[in-house]
C-alpha cells in the first residue's frame, strides 16, 4: 500500500500509484492482491479491438484467475448477454505482480460490462470489487474482504462485494459497500432501477456456553496454573497420563480469557478474512482456540501451500494453540514453532516471495508421560521403565521447553474426587480473578506509559509480551526476591530466557494478588512451574 498518491480528476478521490493511478472513464476498475495479510492494489483494464474473436487474461494469471474467463461467459450469458465478436484483452496491473484467487471474477465482469456500454465506467472508478461469479450470475463468497475494504476505505473507495459478506466490509468505518447477491442486481443498482442497502456490521453469533471449570472434578493444582496461564498469556506443559483431564482443562482455558477488545477482534478477523475462515462475514468476539492433530504438517501449523495461507500459528493469533499429544508432532513442526513463540510472528519463505503472518498465541500442550502413558504407575506395570519415559520426553528439544513457562503434572484422578459433587467455583469465578489481574497490569502499564514522554516500545497485551524496558520497570522483584532468583540461575543452570520468564510468570503471580511488587513467595511459586535440572 506504500507508494505515491495521485488525485484522479473524475471523482477527486486520493489513489496511490499502485492502483492503477488516475482511473479514466471505460473498461477499467480497481480490485486488490493479498501478500499475507497486506493488500496490494490491482488494476483491472479491459480493451476490445478488431479481430478474430479471443478472450486473452494477462498479467501472470494463476489458474483460477486464468478460468475466470469461463465463469465471466456463461454469467454474462445467463443474463442475456454475449460476449462482443472482438479480441478482448484483459490485463491485471501491475503486470509483475502474481494474481492468484476466483476473487478478479467480478472486476473483470464489471469492467468489461463498462466496455460494452453496459454500465457507467466513471461511476465504476469510484469503486474497488472482488468476488467469485457463478455460472448463473450470483456472487459468491471469497477470502480477504475486510483487508481489503480497509485498504480502499484508506485509499477513498468505495467496495463491491459479495452480499453475504457486506457485513464483514462494513466494519471498514467509514466507506460505501455495495454487497451484491448478483451480477444482475449490480447492473440494476447502478442503472438505477434497484437500490441495494447499505449493509450492517456483523458480529459472530454466541454458540452456546463456554466449558466450565466446574465440570473437572480434583485437579485443584492444575486449574491454579491454568488460572495463572490465563493471567500472562502464559505457555503451559501438562504431563500425565491417559484420562487425567488435560484436555478437558485446555478446552475450558477459553471459558476465562477475557473477550478481544474492538481493536483485538479486527486484527484477528482479518487474518481469518485472508484464510476465508470468516463465516458469515461476522467478526469474531471470542479468542481463537485451535486443536490441530498431531499428524498436521509443518506448512499445517505455520502457514504455507501454493498461495501461502495462515497456518495454525496465526488463527490462533491473540488466542489458544492447543497441541494435544505433543511429542507425537513431527519433529519439525514443533521446532518451527520456536521462532513465533518468541517474536509473535512466522515467516512462510518462498523463492518468489516472503510472507509474513501475526502469530502471537499461547501454546497450551499435553503430552503423556511416556508411550504407554502409565509411567510410574506401580499397578500398571511398563517392562521398558525409565527409558520408555526418558525416549518419549526426548522428542521435545531444549530450546523449546525452555519457551513453556508452566510445566505441571496431572496426575489421574483418584476415585473419591470423582465421587465428590460438582466444584462450587466456576468458570465465571475465574474469569473475574484473571480480569482483575489484567486490569490490575494495564493500569500499571498506562501509568508507566503516562510518565514518559517516548516509550522505548509498544505498550505490552500481558506479561508475557514484557521485555527490555517494560521487564525492567514492572518485574523488578525486592531484595530477598532477587536473592532467591540469583541462585536458581545458578544451580539449576538457567538461560537468560528462563530467567526472564521466570519473572514474566512471577509478575502474574503477583497481579492475581494486586501487588506493586514481585515478592519473595511469588519467584518460589514461580520456579515450581519451572523444569528444572540441577548442574553437579
Amino acid at each position: 500500500m506504500d507508494g505515491a498518491v495521485t488525485a484522479a480528476p473524475e471523482t477527486g478521490r486520493a489513489r496511490p500509484a499502485g492502483w492503477g493511478g488516475t482511473l479514466k472513464p471505460g473498461g477499467r476498475i480497481a480490485s486488490v492482491a493479498f501478500h499475507g495479510i497486506e493488500v496490494l492494489g490491482v488494476d483491472v483494464q479491459v480493451q476490445t479491438a478488431s479481430g478474430l474473436p479471443v478472450f486473452a487474461v494477462v498479467g501472470l494469471p494463476d489458474k483460477a484467475v486464468g478460468e475466470s474467463r469461463e465463469r465471466v461467459r456463461a454469467a454474462l450469458a445467463s443474463l442475456g448477454l454475449a460476449l462482443p465478436p472482438k479480441r478482448i484483452i484483459v490485463n491485471l496491473a501491475p503486470a509483475d505482480l502474481n494474481k492468484e484467487g476466483s476473487h478478479f471474477d467480478l472486476p473483470i465482469a464489471l469492467a468489461l460490462l463498462a466496455t460494452m456500454g453496459v454500465l457507467p465506467g466513471a461511476e465504476l472508478n469510484r469503486y474497488a470489487a472482488l468476488g467469485e461469479l457463478g455460472l448463473d450470475g450470483r456472487i459468491a463468497a471469497v477470502a480477504g474482504v475486510l483487508p481489503a475494504a480497509i485498504s480502499a476505505a484508506q485509499m477513498g473507495l468505495g467496495l463491491i462485494c459479495p452480499a453475504e459478506q457486506g457485513g464483514e466490509a462494513a466494519w471498514a468505518g467509514e466507506i460505501e459497500v455495495v454487497a451484491a447477491p448478483s451480477l444482475l442486481a449490480l447492473i440494476n443498482h447502478f442503472r438505477g432501477s434497484q437500490v441495494l442497502r447499505p449493509p450492517e456490521p456483523k458480529i459472530a453469533l454466541q454458540e452456546g456456553a463456554a466449558l466450565d471449570l466446574a465440570d473437572i472434578k480434583g485437579q485443584e493444582s492444575a486449574k491454579r496454573a491454568l488460572e495463572i496461564a490465563a493471567v500472562g498469556s502464559h505457555n503451559l506443559l501438562m504431563i500425565g497420563p491417559p484420562g487425567s483431564g488435560k484436555s478437558m482443562l485446555a478446552q475450558r482455558l477459553p471459558g476465562i480469557l477475557p473477550p478481544l477488545e474492538p481493536a483485538e477482534a479486527l486484527e484477528v478477523s482479518m487474518i481469518h478474512s485472508v484464510a476465508g475462515s470468516l463465516a458469515g462475514g461476522r467478526l469474531l468476539r471470542r479468542r481463537p482456540f485451535r486443536d490441530p492433530h498431531h499428524s498436521a504438517t509443518l506448512a499445517a501449523l505455520t502457514g504455507g501451500g501454493p498461495r501461502a495461507k495462515p497456518g495454525e500459528v496465526s488463527l490462533a493469533h491473540l488466542g489458544v494453540l492447543f497441541l494435544d499429544e505433543l511429542p507425537e508432532f513431527p519433529r519439525s513442526a514443533l521446532e518451527s514453532l520456536r521462532q513465533p513463540l518468541e517474536s509473535g510472528r512466522v515467516t512462510v519463505a518462498r523463492a518468489a516471495a516472503h510472507v509474513t503472518y501475526p502469530a502471537r498465541f499461547q501454546l497450551i500442550a499435553a503430552m503423556n508421560p511416556c508411550r504407554c502413558g502409565h509411567l510410574g504407575d506401580m499397578t500398571r506395570g511398563c517392562g521398558r521403565q525409565p527409558r520408555c519415559g526418558q525416549d518419549y520426553q526426548a522428542k521435545l528439544s531444549g530450546p523449546l521447553l525452555d519457551r513453556l513457562d508452566l510445566a505441571i503434572e496431572v496426575p489421574a484422578v483418584s476415585a473419591s474426587d470423582l465421587t465428590l459433587p460438582p466444584s462450587a467455583e466456576r468458570s465465571a469465578d475465574v474469569a473475574a480473578r484473571v480480569a482483575t489481574a489484567r486490569a490490575f497490569h494495564h493500569e500499571r502499564v498506562k501509568r508507566l506509559v503516562d510518565g514518559t514522554a517516548s516509550p522505548t516500545s509498544s505498550a505490552p497485551r500481558c506479561n508475557a509480551e514484557l521485555d527490555g524496558r517494560w521487564l525492567e520497570e514492572l518485574a523488578a522483584p525486592d531484595s530477598e526476591g532477587r536473592r532467591l532468583l540469583g541462585n536458581a540461575v545458578e544451580r539449576f543452570r538457567l538461560s537468560a530466557r528462563g530467567y526472564h520468564r521466570i519473572l514474566k510468570l512471577a509478575r502474574s503471580l503477583a497481579d492475581l494478588e494486586a501487588e506493586p511488587q514481585i515478592r519473595r513467595v511469588h519467584i518460589a511459586e514461580a520456579l515450581s512451574y519451572r523444569q528444572l535440572q540441577a548442574g553437579p
